[in-house]
C-alpha cells in the first residue's frame, strides 16, 4: 500500500506532521494544513469539549465528577491531558483558538494536589514534566517554576519518580521521561540555565544507560508493556516515546537507542504500517478515529518512520 497517502488520509493532526516530517513538503503548504488542526478534525473536538470555566470536564488532573474517597485510576478527560492532546496535535500555538484555550485554563486550571495555578505546577515530576511541556509550547512565561521544582525533585541516579520522594531511590522510566521532555522543551523555548542543561543531559543518561527499556542491573525489561507502542502516551514510557525525544535531543544519535531502534523495526507490518499496542485504560472524551488497539495505527506509523528516517540518514 502506499503508506504516505493513507497517512494523509487522516486528521489533520496527522497530516501536517507527515507534510514535514516525511515528505518534506514546502513550508507555507505545512503552515496551511497546520493552521486546520484548530477548526477540523480531533483539534477542534478536543477544543469544543473545554468548559466556559476553562477547565475539560470539570477538573485540571481529575475530572470534576471523580469521587476521592473511592478507589481511582486514571482519567484522561480532564484539563492536563487534553493540553497535552494540543500540544501533540501541533495545534498552532499562535491561532486565536488556542490563545484563547490555554488563556482561560491558565486563568482558571488549580491543581487539585496543591491549589496553584496550572502552569504554576504540583509536585510530581511525571506531572510537571508534562505540564512543563504544555507551558513551553504555548510560550507560558511562569512555567519556570515548574522548571525549579523538577530540578529540585531528581534523583541522585539521575532521574525521576512519581511513587519516590527519596531521592535515594531509584527513578522511573515513566516519571523520568516525561521531565526530560518538559526540560528539554524548556531550553528550546526560554533557553535555561546550566543547571537545568546539567539536570537532563544526567537524566538522558540514565534513560539511554538503561537502552531506553531495560534494567540497568541485568538488562532485563521491568515490564513489557515498555516495548509496546501506545496511542497517546498520556504518562506512560515506551521505547518510541524515548526514540522520540532522542530524535530531538541528540539529533547525533547515540548508539544506545540501537537497541530500541530494533525493538521498534520489527514492528513494521506487511503492509508498511506500524501497530497500536497498548490502550492506557480510562475515560476518554472521545475516541480518535482509525486509531483502535490492536490494530494499525496512523499514530504510530507516522511517529514510527520519523524516527526511523531520523536513524537510518544520519
Amino acid at each position: 500500500m502506499d503508506v504516505t497517502e493513507y497517512l494523509m488520509s487522516g486528521d489533520p493532526s496527522i497530516r501536517w506532521q507527515v507534510m514535514r516530517d516525511l515528505t518534506d513538503a514546502p513550508a507555507s503548504e505545512v503552515t496551511a494544513e497546520r493552521a486546520r488542526v484548530a477548526t477540523e478534525g480531533w483539534g477542534a473536538q478536543l477544543l469544543a469539549e473545554q468548559g466556559d470555566d476553562g477547565l475539560w470536564d470539570g477538573g485540571t488532573y481529575r475530572p470534576g465528577w471523580v469521587d476521592e474517597d473511592r478507589p481511582f485510576f486514571d482519567a484522561w478527560t480532564a484539563t492536563h491531558f487534553s493540553l497535552q492532546s494540543l500540544v501533540e496535535y501541533g495545534i498552532d500555538p499562535a491561532s486565536p483558538e488556542a490563545v484563547r484555550a490555554v488563556g482561560r485554563a491558565a486563568e482558571n486550571a488549580r491543581w487539585e494536589y496543591n491549589g496553584d495555578l496550572y502552569f504554576h505546577g504540583e509536585a510530581e515530576p511525571c506531572i510537571n514534566g508534562i505540564a512543563l511541556n504544555v507551558g513551553a509550547y504555548f510560550g507560558r512565561d511562569e512555567a519556570v517554576s515548574i522548571a525549579r521544582t523538577l530540578l529540585a525533585t531528581q534523583h541522585a541516579d539521575g532521574g525521576w519518580n512519581c511513587w519516590e520522594d527519596d531521592a535515594a531511590t531509584p527513578s522511573s522510566f515513566h516519571s523520568t521521561i516525561c521531565a526530560l521532555e518538559g526540560l528539554w522543551a524548556w531550553e528550546q523555548y526560554a533557553g535555561g540555565s546550566a543547571d537545568l542543561h546539567d539536570a537532563r543531559l544526567r537524566g538522558e543518561e540514565w534513560l539511554l544507560d538503561r537502552r531506553l527499556y531495560r534494567r540497568k542491573s541485568d538488562g532485563t525489561i521491568p515490564d513489557p508493556r515498555i516495548t509496546m507502542i501506545s496511542v497517546p502516551v498520556r504518562w506512560f514510557h515506551d521505547v518510541l516515546r524515548g526514540l522520540e525525544y532522542f530524535r530531538l535531543a541528540r539529533p547525533e544519535r547515540d548508539e544506545r537507542c540501537a537497541d530500541a531502534i530494533e525493538v521498534l523495526r520489527a514492528k513494521r507490518l506487511d503492509n508498511g504500517l506500524f501497530p497500536f499496542e497498548n490502550h492506557h485504560e480510562g475515560p476518554m472524551l472521545f475516541t480518535m478515529e482509525g486509531e483502535h488497539d490492536g490494530f494499525p495505527s496512523r499514530w504510530a506509523t507516522l511517529r514510527a518512520l520519523r524516527v526511523l528516517r531520523w536513524w537510518d540518514a544520519t
